[in-house]
């Protein structure tokens, strides 16, 4: 088997494999970056639902559930720093694209809410 053929019959597997290392390498950035974010006022939001944050969540983070976010986003300065976090960092990812589209410049997504906790 050629490097083309494995290359067209793997593909997928090659880019959900690239998906998940990009999660993981930005996450680690991210994680990198809180200290200064704190020091530069961020605001910690977490987008689970509020029956997930109940049951734990990183002290001082807020609960703005996903799909409350778009009517929530008064709530959310665009002049300090907006750190997001959720179970995996899959709705934050979204949340991150629905802040980006409405005008907000620094937004990161640390993933899943535990990471905070370090």
């Amino acid at each position: 088997m050629s490097f083309l053929d494995l290359l067209k019959n793997c593909w997928p597997f090659m880019a959900l494999g690239l998906w998940f290392a990009y999660k993981w390498w930005n996450s680690k950035r991210v994680i990198g970056l809180l200290p200064q974010l704190k020091k530069d006022g961020a605001m910690f939001v977490d987008v689970r639902s509020a029956a997930e944050f109940a049951s734990g969540n990183a002290l001082g983070t807020i609960n703005i559930p996903l799909q409350e976010l778009g009517s929530r986003l008064g709530e959310i300065p665009k002049s300090a720093p907006v750190v997001l976090c959720c179970a995996s960092g899959t709705r934050s990812g979204m949340a991150k694209l629905v802040l980006m589209k409405n005008g907000y410049g620094a937004v990161h997504n640390v993933g899943a809410w535990s990471k905070l906790l370090d």
